[in-house]
């Protein structure tokens, strides 16, 4: 499919606003910027947190097609947050649509598929080399790695420390990616063609 025809979906990060008794969900406005350059003509739109009840018609109302699940907040710490994004990949594993997780999105990803998450060290708000399929440097703000190779996924990279870096579907059109694309000040060469063919 041609990004022409793309139509995803961003999850977003629940957040409290101070002063206020109300949550409130949010996305880095980067993901406009990156997105802009990484795919100029697809559609995309935020995702609120609606639960597992909602989220799933609320996109198929929009004609989705992808998805990206954004970075922010360990799994377990939102269980609004976690409900929905669970209930989107039964939802995009349903026409295999293609995913791409970011940072917390592969953590999601990994725990949903009988992965483990370690706390690491070294990984906030630092940067480090790839090696594997992906070998550009990238940032890392994430205290959470992958301990171990999901069921159903194959390791696409490594850091320096042999932590895993990134993660892709044996079956689906799936990746996840440690690092964020979108908080880099010029984007990646290499996260641009990776995520175009995430989303080809």
């Amino acid at each position: 499919m041609s990004d022409v025809k793309r139509r995803i979906g961003l999850t977003m990060r629940i957040q409290q606003a101070d002063g206020y008794h109300e949550p409130r969900d949010a996305l880095a406005q980067c993901w406009a910027d990156f997105l802009a350059v990484a795919l100029p003509a697809a559609k995309w739109m935020y995702l609120p947190s609606l639960g597992a009840e909602a989220i799933a018609d609320y996109c198929d109302a929009w004609g989705l097609n992808g998805l990206i699940l954004t970075g922010g907040e360990d799994v377990g710490s939102s269980p609004l947050r976690d409900a929905t994004e669970r209930t989107l990949l039964d939802w995009a594993e349903r026409d295999a649509k293609p995913v791409l997780g970011i940072c917390r999105g592969l953590q999601l990803m990994t725990s949903l598929s009988g992965g483990h998450l370690q706390h690491v060290e070294g990984h906030v708000a630092s940067r480090h080399p790839l090696s594997g399929r992906y070998t550009h440097e990238v940032n890392s703000y994430h205290g959470l790695g992958i301990k171990d190779c999901p069921r159903g996924y194959e390791i696409l990279a490594r850091a320096p420390d042999d932590t895993i870096e990134a993660i892709g579907h044996l079956e689906l059109p799936w990746q996840g990616w440690m690092w964020h694309p979108e908080r880099e000040r010029i984007s990646n060469a290499h996260d641009i063609e990776a995520i175009r063919r995430v989303f080809a």
